[in-house]
C-alpha cells in the first residue's frame, strides 16, 4: 500500500542517501522533503531526482522550528509517516554556541511530535546518534539500556530530543521509534567531517588536522548501511523501542588518516596534531546485536571496501565539494529559495 513519507533533512548527508534508498525499494510510496538548507544542507546530494521520480517526489524549503509552517505542510501533505533526520550535528560547531542545537534538535524535534500526534501520524522514527551514550573506557559496548551521558552540548541536545521521543510513547502512546548510529561515511558528506576533510585536504596537499594524539576511536557505518538499517526499523521495528546501528568497525582516527593518505599516495607529512576539543570523547562501538536478532539486520559493506569507494567518490566529484568548501552553494539557495523561507 502506498504511504506519504515526510522526511526533514533530506538534503543532508544521511537523510538524502536515504531518499535515494527509499525512492528505489518502495516504488509506489510519496516522499516529502523538508529541508531549511542551512550550510549542512545541499540539494546537489539529490541533483536528478525530481526529474526521475515526477511527483512522487518534492523538496519544501522550511524549518522545523517554525510551527506554524509545521502545521501547514502537515495538514497539506498528510504524512502516514515521519523521519526525522533534521539535526545540528558537528560537535565543534556546538561548542562555540549551543543556542542552534537546542532550537533545532529539542524544539524542531518536538514541533515534529506535536503536529505527528495531532495529525495521527503512522510512525514517527528519530534519527539519533551513539553520541548519546558518553564515551567508551577500552572495553565495552553501547547498547540500548546503556545510561545516557552525554559530553557535548550536540549530544546533549540529541539526547534531550530523544527523551522527548520516548515521553511521547510513554504518555500518548504514540508509535514512535529511536534509532541510534555509529559515525557514517560516505557520499555526499559535508567535509567538516572527518573522512571529507582528510580526503579533500590530501587532494589540495593542505595539512591534515588529527585532534590530540589521534588515537580517539569510533565505530565506522557506511551510510549505505546505515539508511538500510533505518528502513529496516521503519518496516519492521517495535513502537516504543530504541535500535542501535553499528558497523563493526573499531578504529582509531588517525589510522584512517593514515589509510586517506595511503589510498591517495600522499605523504604522511601533511598531517599535523592539533589541541584536542573539549570534552573529546575517547571510544564509541556499538552493541547492534539487538537488531540483527529482531529484525535480521547486519551491515554488509567491509570498511576497506567502503573507505576505497568514497575516496573514489570524493576523486570522482570534485566540483560538489569544492563548491560546498566555498559556500558557492550557499549564495545559489538564497537567491533561489530565499524568498520562500517565511
Amino acid at each position: 500500500m502506498a504511504e506519504r513519507i515526510l522526511i526533514t533533512g533530506g538534503a543532508g548527508f544521511i537523510g538524502s542517501n536515504f531518499i535515494h534508498l527509499i525512492l528505489k525499494k518502495r516504488p509506489a510510496d510519496l516522499i516529502l522533503n523538508v529541508d531549511v538548507l542551512t550550510y549542512a544542507g545541499n540539494l546537489e546530494n539529490l541533483k536528478g531526482v525530481e526529474e526521475s521520480y515526477g511527483e512522487r517526489y518534492r523538496f519544501v524549503r522550511a524549518d522545523i522550528r517554525d510551527a506554524e509552517a509545521m502545521q501547514a505542510l502537515f495538514d497539506e501533505f498528510k504524512p502516514d509517516i515521519v523521519l526525522n533526520f533534521a539535526a545540528e550535528s558537528h560537535v565543534d560547531r556546538s561548542i562555540q554556541s549551543a543556542i542552534p542545537f537546542i532550537s533545532t534538535n529539542v524544539m524542531g524535534t518536538q514541533i515534529l511530535l506535536d503536529e505527528s500526534k495531532r495529525t495521527k501520524v503512522k510512525r514517527f522514527i528519530q534519527i539519533s546518534t551513539d553520541e548519546v551514550y558518553g564515551s567508551l573506557g577500552a572495553t565495552g559496548l553501547f547498547r540500548e539500556d546503556t545510561p545516557l551521558s552525554p559530553n557535548s552540548p550536540y549530544a546533549a541536545s540529541k539526547t534531550s530530543a530523544d527523551l522527548m521521543v520516548r515521553a511521547a510513547f510513554e504518555t500518548f502512546k504514540m508509535p514512535v521509534l529511536t534509532t541510534r548510529c555509529s559515525n557514517n561515511y560516505g557520499p555526499f558528506q559535508f567535509p567538516e567531517k572527518l573522512i571529507p576533510l582528510m580526503i579533500s585536504n590530501a587532494m589540495t596537499d593542505q595539512a591534515l588536522p588529527v585532534y590530540g594524539d589521534g588515537m580517539n576511536v569510533r565505530d565506522w557505518l557506511h551510510v549505505e548501511d546505515h539508511c538500510q538499517a533505518i528502513l529496516t526499523v521503519l518496516e519492521k521495528g517495535r513502537e516504543g523501542e530504541v535500535y542501535n546501528i553499528g558497523g563493526n568497525n573499531e578504529k582509531p582516527n588517525i589510522e584512517i588518516v593514515k589509510t586517506i593518505l595511503k589510498v591517495l599516495n600522499k605523504p604522511e607529512s601533511l598531517i599535523r596534531y592539533v589541541t584536542d576539543r573539549p570534552g573529546h570523547d575517547r571510544r564509541y562501538a556499538i552493541d547492534a546485536s539487538k537488531i540483527a536478532g529482531d529484525l535480521g539486520w547486519t551491515p554488509s559493506i567491509r570498511f576497506e571496501d567502503g573507505i576505497a569507494s568514497t575516496i573514489a567518490w570524493y576523486q570522482d566529484n570534485r566540483q560538489w565539494w569544492e563548491d560546498v568548501k566555498s559556500g558557492a552553494y550557499l549564495e545559489y539557495y538564497e537567491q533561489h529559495y530565499g524568498a520562500r523561507l517565511k
